[in-house]
């Protein structure tokens, strides 16, 4: 009994863990309850003194019995509410281009949400594939609050996105007020705002693009969402596009039939069009439309280093913030590729589903092509959204922001290696495999002797490749063009991402929660010079300001703003890497 005792309490914790962590319904628990009560008073009065394979057969229907419960109240798909509790505080209806709006009150009154406003006409049907459309109009008032469903992408069970959030991220909360999956649908072309209570006028503004490969992501995030930065007083707003095959797809028929002869760009199409959703209505929400901040972070930031050259763009931004990538090198290292590659790509898709035409394309499944983001997530140049490279762009003198605020973190490669990191085994292939006739160089660089040496060195170099040396290369060619810009390097440790990729968001956004154990007082005060920065970077063009820490501009590149346990310039760390790099891309010549 005491056996039964100790194993089948500990089985029944691992069920109800499952459960939560899967976001199953409530009745899930119940039912989960009710058959474990029923079995544990089955064994006591029957199976215990009964033949073992009797007791083996009631474990197994208990287990099978958890299995059906599991599957029975699998979590439904639901719109995320933009408000917290079960009834919302509604704003006052705000008239838009398209129609009256009104938003949730939230952050105990400080700040309005309005959240899943159409930017343009769902890009489902015959406009799957096509340039974004102004949407329709509506009438009466549009209750803004809840979140639009994220755009198409691969979906995770709900229980490997909760065991990355423990692992990864060491905040998992239990709560069975989310016990349910987001929507997800090709029709996500919306925009959230976030905006200080009350009436204002004339504020700075912030349109955020998530990151996610080009594949996946969400603009409601907690960590980049625009509560910290509202309640400080300025407008945030961040947008849905296309992602994967439905916003990188690159294919002649398509090409063909656009107006604007144009293909493979249409998740950057849908940024811009954001943007310009942004010109025409942000004014209502008290914002300035003269006085834009284009931000990004990871895949985000490299379409803002794009659309930094697009001439679609020009005069819908002045300012920009870049995080953890760019495509501006020579060649980039991810979310670029050339027409030539990806018209290849989309003729090798349309081969693999036997399909040649776009009607025929458009008469896929969105659920059976989904996958393909893996193949299909690349911009590239179309001679619409992009005429050139953003590196030949550059070369010209051709861009549309006058200001930039830049940098990366000192862990990037941290979720990109967690399982397949170096060792002293295959550490030198692995920088001859990159870096081929220039590896000896790179080797007397970094030169481990042991397996925990050449982990951190292959750390550090995977980083710089992917993330740190297009940064280099962005700050020298805002150098050539006269832009004024200024770089960072957030290396703070904490007890959640730390430094890795993604981690110096909460901070930037003035999202830290409030007495959290994964944060000290110390990442209290980096949140407010960081937060600080932001907020006079939009409203001036320069981060500096009153009561925070001098951030040079460094033209040269050789110097940056370390963004850690101090707020202080250091020199650039990698500057013998990069010079191996230029040499590698042909930079200069």
């Amino acid at each position: 009994m005491i056996g039964f005792g100790i194993f089948g309490s500990l089985l029944f914790l691992i069920m109800l863990a499952v459960l939560e962590l899967n976001k199953n319904t409530v009745l899930g628990f119940i039912l989960l309850l009710a058959v474990t009560v029923g079995f544990a008073v089955l064994f006591i009065k029957v199976l215990h003194g009964g033949k073992w394979y009797w007791k083996v057969l009631g474990w197994i229907g208990w287990i099978g019995a958890f299995v059906l419960i599991l599957l029975l109240t699998w979590p439904p798909v639901k719109r995320v509410p933009a408000y917290e509790g079960r009834t919302p505080t509604y704003t006052e209806a705000v008239s838009l281009e398209k129609g009256d709006v009104r938003g949730v009150v939230i952050d105990e009154g400080r700040v309005e949400l309005y959240a899943g406003i159409p930017y343009a006409k769902p890009p489902v049907g015959d406009l799957r594939w096509r340039e974004p459309q102004d949407p329709d109009a509506w009438d009466g008032v549009l209750n803004a609050d809840h979140f639009a469903p994220m755009c198409m992408q691969p979906v995770e069970l709900p229980i490997v996105s909760s065991l990355k959030q423990v692992i990864g991220y060491h905040d998992y909360k239990i709560s069975l007020s989310d016990n349910y999956r987001p929507a997800v649908s090709e029709d996500g072309l919306y925009v959230n705002v976030w905006k200080p209570a009350g009436k204002v006028e004339n504020l700075p503004v912030l349109v955020y693009i998530h990151g996610g490969t080009l594949q996946t992501g969400q603009p409601w995030y907690g960590d980049y969402a625009g509560t910290g930065l509202a309640r400080e007083g300025v407008i945030v707003v961040n947008l849905g596009y296309r992602l994967g095959v439905f916003g990188y797809l690159a294919d002649e028929g398509l090409k063909a039939e656009s107006e604007h002869g144009t293909t493979g760009n249409y998740g950057l199409l849908d940024q811009i069009k954001a943007l310009e959703w942004v010109q025409k209505n942000v004014a209502a929400f008290g914002g300035d439309p003269n006085n834009v901040t284009l931000a990004g972070e990871s895949a985000g930031s490299a379409s803002v280093s794009a659309i930094c050259t697009s001439p679609l763009a020009k005069g819908l931004f002045s300012k920009v913030l870049l995080e953890s990538s760019t495509v501006v090198s020579i060649e980039p290292p991810h979310s670029f590729r050339s027409c030539e590659d990806a018209i290849r790509s989309g003729n090798e898709l349309k081969a693999r589903y036997n399909v040649s035409t776009p009607a025929e394309l458009r008469a896929l499944d969105a659920e059976t092509i989904v996958n393909e983001a893996y193949t299909q997530h690349y911009m590239t140049v179309d001679g619409y959204a992009l005429t050139d490279t953003p590196y030949e762009s550059y070369k010209k003198g051709v861009h549309n922001e006058q200001a930039i605020l830049h940098g990366y973190n000192s862990e990037e490669s941290g979720p990109f290696l967690i399982l397949g990191n170096a060792s002293m085994k295959d550490y030198e292939q692995r920088v001859r495999s990159y870096f081929r006739e220039y590896a000896d160089d790179v080797l007397k660089i970094y030169a481990p002797t042991t397996d925990e040496e050449a982990k951190d060195m292959w750390a550090e170099i995977y980083g710089a490749i992917f993330f740190n040396y297009p940064h280099y290369c962005e700050n020298r060619l805002a150098a050539e063009n006269g832009i004024p810009v200024w770089e960072y390097y957030f290396s703070r440790h904490n007890g959640r991402l730390g430094s890795w990729h993604s981690g110096e968001l909460i901070y930037f956004y003035g999202n830290l929660p409030e007495n959290s154990k994964l944060f000290d007082e110390a990442d209290y005060a980096l949140e407010k010079n960081m937060t600080g920065y932001v907020l006079n970077f939009m409203k001036t063009g320069n981060p500096n300001g009153a009561g925070l820490p001098v951030w040079e501009s460094s033209p040269d590149s050789t110097r940056v703003l370390e963004l850690g346990n101090h707020t202080e310039m250091i020199d650039e760390k990698y500057l013998a890497l990069y010079a191996v790099m230029d040499r590698m891309a042909g930079w200069g010549e």
